[in-house]
């Protein structure tokens, strides 16, 4: 029973690394850019959740949903002023534009509301709740539940609405989307806009299961959702769920064996690992290139 417990949170903590890269793999497989101020987005969605919550008296859903619109917001923001005019650059240009906007939000927050760390409200207590003679906290099958359903539902959008089919389109052949009359930088914002918003979604979640948040909280999830998007296969969405899932219960399962200092580095180990041995990741595709 003990390890059906760890089994249940380690994919409620894997659920929060598949909806960050969720975030990561949709960027990249449109305009082919690591964008490393995600997790900086992830860490305003937590702020953003506090805030709805504890100021606006928003209940638990409201606060996401309130959250996912205003970040989505943001993530257009960010690519409209820092990428759109880059993406025909080289990449590390990019590359150092995303780094240089993940500092910057950063320190933006710090400079706003100060350094010192925020505690969470406790929305469910300490109520839990028996799965197949488990005891699981409700808050954990709820972190379950909602990121599933977020989930499903990215999959419908890209699957089957008009969005979603020019999103598609466009990360197959940008150029050949745009001569059939679909807009690259409407679709490029609005997946940048999904993204951002599970992203949000993800921060309010995260601050509902660790309880503190502070505005570096960021850094850390950010990098292990981008080894998740990697291990998965970057530009993959079913990849970037897995692998999310995958790395939640390999950090879970670390932890429960009594090597819970190791948890952090093990993600970056299975990158090294993933590198070397299958660098397209568990649902990638090698790709021929001219030389």
């Amino acid at each position: 029973m003990n390890w059906l417990q760890q089994l249940l949170n380690g994919i409620s903590v894997g659920s929060i690394y598949a909806l960050i890269a969720l975030g990561y793999t949709m960027v990249y497989g449109i305009v082919k850019l690591i964008n490393f101020a995600h997790g900086d987005v992830f860490m305003l969605g937590a702020f953003i959740g506090f805030y709805a919550i504890t100021v606006l008296h928003l209940g638990f859903i409201p606060a996401i949903l309130l959250t996912m619109a205003v970040t989505s917001l943001i993530g257009v923001l960010i690519e409209r002023v820092a990428y759109r005019r880059l993406r025909n650059s080289p990449r590390i240009a990019a590359l150092t534009t995303a780094i240089g906007v993940s500092l910057f939000i950063e320190y933006t927050t710090i400079y706003v509301r100060g350094a010192q760390p925020d505690v969470y409200p406790d929305l469910f207590g300490d109520r839990v709740i028996r799965v197949f003679g488990a005891t699981t906290r409700v808050d954990t099958l709820v972190i379950l539940l909602i990121a599933v359903l977020l989930m499903l539902l990215l999959q419908w959008i890209v699957h089957y609405t008009k969005i979603g089919k020019a999103m598609r389109a466009v990360s197959y052949d940008a150029d050949a989307a745009r001569l059939m009359g679909i807009s690259v930088d409407r679709t490029i914002s609005w997946t940048f806009a999904l993204g951002s918003a599970l992203a949000g979604a993800a921060g309010v979640i995260f601050g509902l299961y660790y309880t503190k948040i502070d505005p570096l909280m960021g850094l850390i999830p950010g990098l292990k959702a981008f080894v998740a998007a990697v291990m998965g296969g970057i530009g993959s969405i079913p990849g970037a769920m897995v692998g999310g899932l995958l790395l939640g219960l390999v950090e879970t399962g670390v932890s429960a064996l009594g090597f819970s200092l190791f948890r952090d580095a093990v993600a970056f180990i299975i990158l090294i690992l993933i590198l070397l041995f299958m660098p397209q990741g568990l649902f990638g595709k090698n790709v021929r290139e001219k030389v």
